[in-house]
């Protein structure tokens, strides 16, 4: 873990889990993997604290336990699923935009703790949709269910591991840590629950400290509750399913951006075709015929057979080949080509940025030799038809920030420079690691400067917070428009507006972040399938 990603690591914790969690979780992304004893001893917390913290990172995913030969358990922190936290809302968001307002909190209860079982997470959604709706609507669980299972059917959410049977009872010891087993069959299998029932309103104040007949009932009704029958089974948020969802989307929106939109629906077919069947880490999908692309397209697509066959036949011609045709028999088949589809986000992300930063003419260059590969200073010169003097100032600076690597192929064993070559060129993979790093430090540096920005405005927001808990329970009792319009007054003019430009520096902080997190993303993908592909 380089000390960008510490850092961004310990921000992400402490904003969502709080102090202690955060001293707990950076303590193991600095040393790796620690016994309970050396976490006390060096963090200087106490042991519940300790425990309450780690049962916290282990519940959310964040840490994980083994046991040693000798006997003792030793924890340690997954550090790429605490960077994880940082896509969150777009988690979130996806949900919502393939299964509605349902999916959105299904998927938001389930990040927000960690595991959770069907039963439990269908109830708490079905309470707070009813909490939305007017007076007199509820949702019932069998809708929330339902929606539920589409999302484990597309494998966006999946079982947890979960300690396997017979190895508990009174006449077995504990271990001293359990043994989690994931049974790959039932990783997608919703246990068949007969969930009757609608979601519930939260009981007003009144009935709460009154201690009313219907506070009264729920009471006694808790009292006496069995376990669910899905009793230790647990569910999670299956965030690999989501990336490759997101992989999916960008390949897609590339393929649209550089043929035409017929070309990016067969595309996105043949991704839907192959989604649950390809594995994540898969280089290609599953070869594909033409009559099976032609049968699985969508209707309103009005893509002839004819308009199909062309456009394949123009994608896997194309340099960038995101599509790949296999033999020739019933007109071959064809599959898209995942890791030269990585690559190319990759490689177009680092030219957008040679160009932000450097310039148009540094872009030229960088573009020239991803296509040449290797070229020397007089080369780059013709080819990029730039001066010389000028052509040397902006390989260097390339140079100097590592966007371009410098190779020297000396004609003798003395290594004389003039008897030597040198010899520029792109290495992408060691660009998109350094480029990732700073993507990091961007995300910790604007993480900061949200919290600031907060911080130094925390007595105005208290203020605003409780003007606006005095304007909701005066116009929960039926206050005049007059008493209504002096509470609002408490807020003068000059802390109105310094709260709108608060909360438009918070927004646009937000949106930089997720941005981001948009281009870390797209070259994690590609570091992790050359990885792979290595």
């Amino acid at each position: 873990m380089t000390q960008a990603e510490i850092k961004l690591c310990s921000l992400l914790l402490r904003e969502h889990f709080g102090e202690i969690v955060e001293k707990v979780g950076t303590y193991l992304v600095r040393t790796g993997s620690q016994p309970l004893r050396a976490i006390c001893a060096d963090t200087g917390l106490a042991l519940d604290q300790v425990r309450k913290a780690l049962c916290v990172l282990i519940q959310h995913n964040l840490a994980a336990y083994q046991l040693q030969k000798r006997g003792c358990v030793e924890y340690e922190a997954r550090c790429r699923r605490v960077l994880r936290i940082l896509r969150y809302p777009r988690y979130i968001y996806t949900a919502k935009a393939l299964y509605g307002d349902t999916g959105e909190l299904l998927v938001e209860e389930l990040l927000l703790n960690g595991k959770m079982t069907l039963s439990a997470v269908v109830r708490k959604v079905a309470d707070r949709l009813t909490e939305t709706m007017e007076d007199g609507k509820t949702m019932d669980y069998a809708d929330v269910s339902s929606t539920f299972v589409r999302l484990a059917d597309t494998h966006f959410v999946q079982r947890c591991p979960q300690v396997p049977e017979g190895t508990q009872g009174p006449e077995v010891p504990p271990p001293a840590a359990p043994t989690l087993v994931l049974n790959e069959k039932d990783m997608y299998a919703v246990p068949r629950l007969n969930l009757v029932g609608k979601g519930k309103r939260r009981r007003s104040c009144d009935e709460e400290e009154s201690g009313g007949p219907r506070a009264k009932k729920q009471k006694s009704d808790a009292g006496g509750e069995e376990p669910p029958p899905d009793d230790g089974i647990y569910w999670q948020v299956n965030m690999e399913r989501f990336h490759q969802h997101f992989r999916d989307q960008a390949i897609v929106s590339a393929v649209a951006n550089r043929m035409d939109q017929p070309s990016s629906e067969i595309v996105r077919t043949m991704l839907r075709m192959s989604e649950v069947t390809t594995a994540s880490g898969a280089a290609h999908t599953q070869p594909l015929s033409s009559h099976e692309i032609f049968r699985s397209l969508p209707p309103g697509y009005n893509i002839t057979k004819a308009v199909l066959e062309q456009c394949l036949a123009l994608m896997a011609d194309d340099p960038l080949q995101f599509v790949a045709k296999s033999g020739d028999s019933g007109g071959g088949t064809y599959s898209v080509n995942l890791h030269r589809a990585l690559r190319s986000l990759a490689t177009a992300t680092l030219e957008s940025i040679v160009e932000e930063r450097f310039g148009s003419r540094c872009a030229r260059i960088f573009r020239l030799l991803l296509r040449k590969q290797h070229l020397e200073q007089k080369q780059v010169e013709d080819f990029a038809m730039i001066p010389a003097k000028e052509a040397k100032d902006m390989l260097y600076r390339m140079l100097s920030e590592n966007f371009v690597a410098l190779q020297e192929i000396p004609r003798t064993p003395d290594h004389a420079p003039s008897r030597t070559f040198y010899l520029y060129a792109v290495n992408v993979p060691s660009s998109a690691r350094m480029l990732l790093q700073r993507c990091y430090k961007s995300v910790a540096n604007l993480m900061e400067r949200r919290q600031h920005e907060t911080r130094e405005n925390k007595r105005l927001l208290e203020k605003s917070q409780r003007v606006e808990a005095i304007l909701g329970s005066m116009m929960a009792t039926g206050a005049e428009r007059a008493q209504l319009q002096e509470i609002e007054e408490m807020i003068t003019a000059p802390e109105r507006q310094q709260l709108e430009s608060l909360k438009r520096n918070v927004n646009k902080i937000d949106a930089s972040e997720n941005q981001v997190d948009e281009t870390i993303f797209v070259l994690e993908s590609f570091i992790e399938s050359t990885v792979r592909t290595a």
